[in-house]
């Protein structure tokens, strides 16, 4: 991934989310941690489009969010926080093949990519299923297939393992770790956060730390702690 973000300032009415950001993404996989209210959403929603700066300028790739937004998020799928917010349609292989054939895939080539994409992440069984009847993490990977069914190079996902049982995290983790896409994880599971080589931490809209999850997450432990 190349992300960069230049003087970055996201404003909600007089609220400031995130104040002036300029930094760099690189590598395979970078975890992103704060409290709620952190701004950590709102910087990753800048990611591929969904939130605009009111000031300065945020490239994917190369990509520039604002300019070419629909290749903005080619470049980038996002996973929500809450899986029922992602999958529209009642089965889950008509969700997968809504996002291929809005992306202008038809006919076989659509129905062998929901097959590809639905065996790479384990779920064939999830095929004919109704989203409503999947428990989180059978909901939590559908989401994540219906994104990656589009072949997005960055793959941003909000908060993948919030409120899963230990089986179904497993799953998901797993899910993440062996992709093939780059990832930017926002996450409460400090276990999960500890496994990644870089580790952001936002504070009241402002990056506070950038390194080693080690020294980042003791940093977070004690602002949690005030």
């Amino acid at each position: 991934m190349d992300i960069l973000f230049s003087d970055c300032t996201v404003r909600f009415g007089a609220r400031v989310a995130l104040h002036p950001l300029s930094l760099r993404l690189e590598g395979r996989r970078v975890g992103v941690i704060g409290l709620n209210g952190s701004g950590k959403t709102t910087f990753a929603r800048l990611i591929n489009g969904l939130t605009l700066p009111n000031e300065g300028r945020v490239t994917v790739n190369g990509v520039d969010i604002a300019a070419e937004p629909e290749r903005a998020r080619m470049e980038a799928g996002f996973v929500f926080q809450n899986p029922q917010n992602q999958l529209i349609m009642p089965i889950v292989s008509e969700d997968i093949l809504f996002g291929l054939r809005a992306r202008g895939a038809k006919g076989a080539e659509a129905e062998a990519r929901m097959a590809t994409t639905l065996s790479r992440f384990g779920i064939e069984a999830l095929e004919r299923r109704r989203v409503h009847e999947l428990s989180g993490g059978e909901m939590q990977l559908a989401a994540m297939a219906s994104v990656c069914a589009l072949h997005p190079r960055i793959l941003v996902l909000d908060e993948p393992t919030n409120q899963l049982d230990l089986r179904n995290r497993r799953l998901v983790l797993n899910a993440i770790e062996t992709m093939d896409e780059d990832a930017v994880v926002i996450t409460h599971d400090l276990d999960f956060a500890l496994r990644l080589p870089r580790l952001l931490l936002f504070h009241e809209g402002q990056l506070l730390a950038d390194g080693a999850p080690e020294d980042t997450i003791a940093l977070y432990r004690k602002i949690a702690e005030c």
